[in-house]
C-alpha cells in the first residue's frame, strides 16, 4: 500500500530536461522587493513562491535551484527577509521568497505586517500556481507551519511541502520526521501528494524541484 504523502520520484527524462533548460541559462535575476500589494510586478507570467519558518534555509535552496550563489540573501540572522522578493526566471517566471515566519524576536507590528501582506498576495495572485513550503527535515512540521497551510487552504493555493537540509540528520531521525510532517499534511487540503526531500549543499533534489517548476501549467 502506497504511503500519504510519498517522496518524490526522480523526473523522467521529458520533466527532467525541461527542468534543466529553465534553470541553465543562469538568467535568474532579482526585481524588487515588496513591502505593500500596489508594488506587485505585473502578474504576466507563471509565478511559484518559497514559504517557510526563518533560518529553514529557503535562500540557500533557491540559490541551488538558480545556480546563481548570492541571489538569494542566505543569512544566519533569521527574520532578514522582511518582503516578498521576487526574481525573474528567463522570461517565463517568476520566484517568490515570502518573508519568514516564526521567528519570535521579530518586533510584534514588523510581524504583523508580515501577516497582512502574505495573506492579500495569496489571495489575491491570480498567476500563482503554486507554493512550496519548506520544513527542515531535522525537525519535521510544527505548529507555526501549519498555520501557512491552514493560510493557503483558505485561499485555495495549492502547496507542496519541500524538506529542507536532508544532509543534516540521521536516517532514523528523518524517518520520524517525514513521518510527522505527512500526518501534519493530511490535515490540509491545499496540499499537493507529494514530498520533495532536498539538500541545497549536497544538491539532492535539487533536479527534482526544477522539474516540478518546470512543467507547472
Amino acid at each position: 500500500m502506497q504511503l500519504p504523502f510519498p517522496l518524490a520520484e526522480l523526473p523522467d527524462e521529458f520533466a527532467r530536461e525541461k527542468g534543466r533548460k529553465l534553470f541553465a541559462g543562469g538568467g535568474a535575476e532579482f526585481v524588487k522587493g515588496v513591502v505593500a500589494m500596489s508594488g506587485l510586478p505585473d502578474g504576466d507570467r507563471l509565478e511559484v513562491c518559497f514559504a517557510g519558518r526563518s533560518n529553514v534555509g529557503k535562500s540557500s535552496l533557491i540559490n541551488a535551484l538558480t545556480n546563481r550563489k548570492g541571489l538569494a540573501r542566505a543569512s544566519n540572522t533569521p527574520g532578514r527577509t522582511q518582503e516578498i522578493n521576487f526574481f525573474t526566471l528567463e522570461d517565463t517566471h517568476y520566484l517568490v521568497d515570502l518573508p519568514g515566519y516564526g521567528y519570535a524576536n521579530a518586533p510584534l507590528p514588523i510581524v504583523e505586517r508580515w501577516q497582512r501582506l502574505l495573506k492579500q498576495y495569496l489571495s489575491g495572485r491570480q498567476n500563482l500556481r503554486r507554493a512550496f513550503v519548506l520544513i527542515d527535515a531535522r525537525h519535521g512540521a510544527k505548529a507555526v507551519d501549519e498555520e501557512i497551510m491552514s493560510l493557503l487552504d483558505s485561499s485555495a493555493v495549492t502547496f507542496q511541502c519541500v524538506m529542507t537540509k536532508a544532509d543534516k540528520v540521521k536516517e532514523a531521525d528523518r524517518e520520524r520526521s517525514i513521518e510527522a510532517t505527512r500526518k501534519a499534511l493530511a490535515r490540509h487540503p491545499a496540499a499537493f501528494p507529494e514530498i520533495i526531500m532536498t539538500s541545497s549543499e549536497k544538491g539532492d533534489g535539487i533536479e527534482t524541484l526544477r522539474a516540478v517548476i518546470a512543467t507547472l501549467v
